[in-house]
């Protein structure tokens, strides 16, 4: 069986925050991530300090992050080829993360380019990756369902999916972007994608409201999914969810789902407290 990775997403936590969290503060907390033992943090992001200005000192808080006690790799969110090579010139980031929607209301919202003009940019992303010895983790937002009345459905999904392996897409992660995903779609999609792609590792963006965690990284785990986002204390989310109560996936309910199933996520629970109680001291500063 392949290893559970466990993905944690501080700036997804921290994008969507109005007030500038200081530099210091971000590099405090992320270094207490960094200690914890997830296989990823995805710290932060190289895009317009317009669109997301919380994230404008990325390259600031990158300089002053000690990275020679973890085995954590760093992953940086990027929307464009601007973004691809700022993130590229950094050694100590080993992904770029590209979110790609396969709706083309939403990827108009979120990167001001059609799913087309968004095709030729992931293949520059690719060219660019490859050239600077980084991977592209491809984010296909709305995975599970669009509130936008563009067409969806499980075979779009797969049309997508096989689209983005021959480009040379290894990493592929389903993102729920609004929080409708349901057991059922989560099974069918990585039961289904998963055995037909095997070059391609598959991961699971899930956001949720309190209530309904358990049934999706149920889910998408029993369907073979091996690779969870996730943020502590669910912090974050998409703005565009139409439920106040939507937000990432809880890190703490991902990792007490992993104990019961008696996988070896390779966190500290010691370290994964002190950065819980890091995350509450920052996240009431800052909200």
């Amino acid at each position: 069986m392949k290893p559970i990775k466990i993905i944690e997403c501080p700036r997804d936590a921290m994008q969507g925050i109005k007030t500038f969290i200081p530099t210091e503060k971000k590099v405090d907390y992320i270094q207490s991530l960094l200690r914890v033992g997830f296989d990823t943090i995805d710290f932060g992001s190289f895009v317009s300090p317009k669109a997301i200005p919380q994230m404008q000192d990325t390259a600031e808080v990158l300089a002053q992050l000690d990275l020679s006690q973890t085995q954590s790799k760093l992953l940086a969110i990027i929307a464009n080829t601007q973004g691809a090579q700022l993130a590229s010139v950094h050694k100590e980031i080993q992904y770029l993360g590209f979110p790609f929607s396969i709706s083309e209301n939403f990827q108009m919202r979120n990167t001001h380019k059609t799913i087309a003009e968004s095709l030729i940019t992931l293949q520059e992303i690719l060219d660019i990756a490859n050239a600077s010895n980084k991977e592209v983790v491809a984010y296909l937002s709305m995975g599970f369902g669009n509130p936008y009345g563009d067409p969806w459905n499980v075979e779009i999904v797969g049309e997508w999916t096989e689209r983005l392996a021959k480009m040379g897409v290894k990493i592929l992660s389903l993102s729920d972007t609004i929080g409708s995903s349901t057991p059922e779609v989560i099974d069918y999609l990585f039961s289904n994608l998963i055995p037909k792609y095997p070059d391609v590792e598959f991961g699971a963006h899930l956001h949720t409201t309190p209530d309904k965690w358990h049934e999706k990284v149920d889910a998408a785990y029993k369907a073979g999914c091996r690779r969870f986002d996730g943020a502590i204390q669910g912090l974050g989310g998409c703005p565009m969810a139409k439920d106040d109560l939507t937000g990432n996936m809880p890190t703490e309910k991902l990792l007490s789902y992993f104990t019961t199933q008696k996988e070896n996520t390779h966190t500290s629970p010691m370290s994964f407290e002190s950065a819980y109680n890091e995350a509450t001291k920052l996240f009431s500063a800052f909200h």
